[in-house]
């Protein structure tokens, strides 16, 4: 008697259905990304956190190749962050490179902003991170102002801080908020670029790019974001110090 043979078909299909629901669920618990920057490329690693990242181990982070982060002190024109201060210290006491940023909203003045961010976050002696602004619709308010009084009140805010920290502020943008807003402003501002799904594809030259929004590393019980700066370890040593204007 022949015996019929099985067609392989339904067999490949549940194998890839399940490859498919794992691959998805690495992705979405932060143990596989889309993006590996080379180490030989960006050998200057990064994080930025704010209190959902609960309490962290900056000694392990800073182990496990965390170089410098980017701590969230303010949002809008009152909202401070409560783990702020003691990131910063921890982050210090550890050896990572810090700076504070600010959520800008498009539904509060601009000056107020500046003054709450000022007021969380003062300049730092010795070497660390240019402030920096965070500018994205994801978590901002409704509003969506026409582009020159974003610009406006973006200048209006970086004006203050930068006078107080006597360096150019870097703006943190995603696509979709620098192609509404930012393409062809001609704001001078350095830019921390966020492109989670490929290496960036706007933004002229910039800073640090944000190449993971759900990360995992030591000391760290959540995800994180995962930053990479674009330069050599000399470059890096000559921003974090560079000279007041």
């Amino acid at each position: 008697m022949t015996r019929r043979r099985r067609k392989p078909g339904r067999a490949l299909t549940v194998v890839a259905a399940v490859g498919v629901i794992a691959g998805t669920w690495l992705l979405w618990d932060g143990w596989l990304r889309f993006n590996y920057p080379r180490r030989a490329r960006y050998p200057v690693r990064g994080v930025d956190v704010s209190h959902h990242q609960r309490r962290i181990d900056w000694t392990r982070l800073r182990a496990d190749g965390a170089e410098f982060a980017y701590i969230k002190a303010s949002e809008g024109r009152s909202w401070r962050d409560s783990a702020f201060a003691r990131n910063l210290a921890d982050a210090s006491r550890a050896g990572v490179v810090t700076g504070a940023y600010h959520f800008f909203t498009l539904c509060a003045p601009a000056d107020a902003q500046a003054r709450n961010f000022l007021a969380a976050a003062p300049p730092a002696a010795g070497p660390a991170l240019p402030p920096a602004v965070d500018l994205e619709f994801g978590g901002n308010c409704g509003a969506r102002p026409p582009r020159d009084s974003v610009l406006a009140a973006v200048r209006a805010f970086l004006a203050p801080v930068e006078a107080a920290h006597r360096r150019p502020a870097l703006l943190y943008v995603t696509r979709e908020f620098h192609d509404a807003y930012l393409a062809g402003a001609g704001l001078p501002n350095p830019l921390w670029v966020r492109s989670i799904m490929g290496p960036p594809r706007y933004g002229g030259r910039w800073m640090i790019w944000q190449y993971g929004n759900r990360g995992r590393m030591d000391g760290v019980e959540t995800y994180i974001d995962l930053n990479a700066f674009n330069g050599t370890r000399e470059d890096f040593q000559r921003w974090i110090a560079s000279p007041a204007r």
